[in-house]
């Protein structure tokens, strides 16, 4: 249990950075939940109707994930 609570804790330290980038766009996101190394967000703001969500999504917040939290992290949008 500790386990994932490390890596909860790690993932919200790494949105946090990402958090700062989309309020700067007017966007902004939430974290869901996380299922083993898939992490669920809600986009808000600019960011909820931007048509490039998703490539925000997966090439900002999922690659940054990635590079610092593990390299098997998958978000998905909820």
């Amino acid at each position: 249990m500790a386990e994932q609570n490390d890596f909860t804790t790690a993932v919200a330290k790494a949105l946090e950075g990402v958090r700062e980038m989309l309020q700067g766009d007017g966007g902004d996101c939430e974290l869901v939940t996380i299922e083993g190394k898939t992490v669920f967000l809600r986009l808000k703001g600019h960011c909820g109707s931007c048509p490039y969500a998703q490539m925000t999504l997966k090439n900002s917040i999922e690659a940054t994930l990635k590079e610092n939290v593990d390299p098997d992290i998958v978000v998905e949008r909820v």
